[in-house]
């Protein structure tokens, strides 16, 4: 599994095999562009090295991190000089986390997800190339699916509709 780190090292992420061994240390798996980072203009939406923060995304997640939510990350970029530029963007923008997990060659988003457990994974909608067929939850094994707490939302419409409050997240 390949990641970038982004702050300090959080080890119950090198996955157990299951959620988090600490119910009151959830662990968030946060899908990046489109869901927490997005373009300024329509022209950049190739761009993801000039991507920026969706709303007031990075004040929410810090509110999970400070109510004892474990964050990491998962872009859809391959190329190493592209994961950096997000990882980049996640650290000057302020964004809480440990980690920022990337596809390998010939890997796909659920096996990062079903290596990780996260006990929430929070994706976007992928509208803008072909819905649920590109979601992570979509391919991840039944009997970890049914661990997993799946919140999808509107493509490049950020999270700031999400409860601040991580119980209500939870459920």
């Amino acid at each position: 599994m390949n990641y970038l780190m982004i702050r300090q090292k959080i080890d119950q992420f090198n996955s157990n095999g299951g959620n988090s061994p600490d119910p009151s240390h959830p662990r968030i798996l946060i899908f990046t562009e489109g869901t927490v980072l997005g373009y300024r203009h329509w022209w950049e939406f190739f761009q993801v090295k000039n991507y920026v923060p969706i709303g007031r995304c990075v004040e929410k997640i810090l509110g999970w991190e400070k109510q004892g939510a474990q964050i990491v990350y998962l872009t859809s970029c391959r190329k190493q000089a592209d994961v950096a530029a997000i990882r980049d963007i996640l650290v000057g923008a302020g964004f809480p986390g440990c980690c920022l997990y990337y596809r390998g060659q010939n890997e796909e988003y659920h096996y990062i997800a079903e290596q990780i457990v996260p006990d929430v994974l929070i994706e976007d909608d992928c509208r803008s190339i072909g819905g649920r067929r590109n979601w992570t939850i979509t391919y991840i094994q039944p009997e970890i699916k049914e661990r997993i707490h799946s919140i999808v939302v509107p493509e490049f419409h950020g999270i700031d509709h999400l409860p601040a409050d991580l119980s209500a997240l939870l459920t």
